[in-house]
């Protein structure tokens, strides 16, 4: 995309995920007004992203076709509510830069054309949306990472592996895949369709499931036991959390960058 777009999109909030947004549709050519209720904060978060976009250009990871300084000449600041809302076309309030899934939720008074209209804005700016039939608790992402983290507690806790090896299980064995195909693809890969895998392999399934244990409490000795291993490896300071972060991004804007080429192929 080589040119800006028709309207503007107002994003409530100018914290970390506000300026994430931002970022977004700004690499997508649209006008952002980013709404604050603090000069100060505004002008901090805009002072943010120019240093996030021009890292990014320099890494190569700056996402769309316009430069870091024209991206940034999208993006305004504004502690007026009236005059940020006027004349926009999309509101935002809520995920980011190197995580492209987008949750579209409707409310039982959504207007169908809503939702197919911001599916469509989501896929214009490069995210990878997916349409929710109704709200439920957690949505779908976090239901999905509940269910892995409360069975990793509960084999950490049982004395059956390490916290720091369980992590390893993921990190080195099923986010390999899970980083391009979903569970449900991953079945269908590992047999002849989805029909054999459960044919040969759903005894099986059910057998373990019954064996999984009841939600942890997230407390006590476990959680001890947890916190001491996760320490060990990377200090609960702020200083070595905020640089292992910094790590995590960068292996995502990588990753993504891999993913985007893969797709190409």
């Amino acid at each position: 995309m080589t040119s800006t777009q028709d309207g503007s999109v107002v994003i409530f909030g100018s914290g970390l995920i506000g300026r994430s947004w931002a970022m977004l549709f700004a690499s997508g050519g649209f006008k952002v007004k980013l709404y604050d209720i603090d000069q100060q904060q505004i002008t901090n978060a805009l002072e943010n992203i120019r240093k996030e976009m021009k890292g990014l250009e320099q890494a190569g990871t700056l996402k769309g076709s316009l430069t870091a300084d024209q991206q940034l000449a999208l993006i305004s600041g504004c502690t007026d509510l009236k005059v940020a809302v006027e004349g926009a076309m999309h509101i935002q309030v809520n995920p980011p830069y190197y995580v492209p899934l987008v949750e579209l939720v409707p409310h039982p008074e959504t207007d169908p054309s809503t939702m197919e209209r911001t599916y469509a804005l989501m896929k214009k700016i490069g995210q990878s949306p997916v349409k929710i039939k109704k709200e439920i608790d957690g949505f779908i992402l976090n239901r999905l990472q509940y269910a892995i983290i409360g069975e990793a507690w509960r084999l950490v806790d049982e004395g059956l592996i390490s916290p720091t090896d369980v992590d390893i299980v993921m990190s080195e064995g099923l986010g390999m895949r899970y980083a391009f195909i979903g569970p449900l693809e991953t079945m269908h890969l590992n047999a002849e369709g989805m029909s054999n895998y459960c044919e040969r392999y759903s005894e099986g399934m059910k057998r373990v499931l019954k064996t999984f244990g009841p939600v942890p409490d997230f407390s006590g000795a476990a959680l001890e036991n947890v916190h001491q291993a996760m320490c060990a490896h990377i200090p609960a300071d702020p200083a070595h959390l905020a640089a292992r972060r910094q790590w995590r991004d960068e292996c995502l804007m990588k990753l993504a960058k891999l993913k985007s080429q893969m797709q190409t192929e």
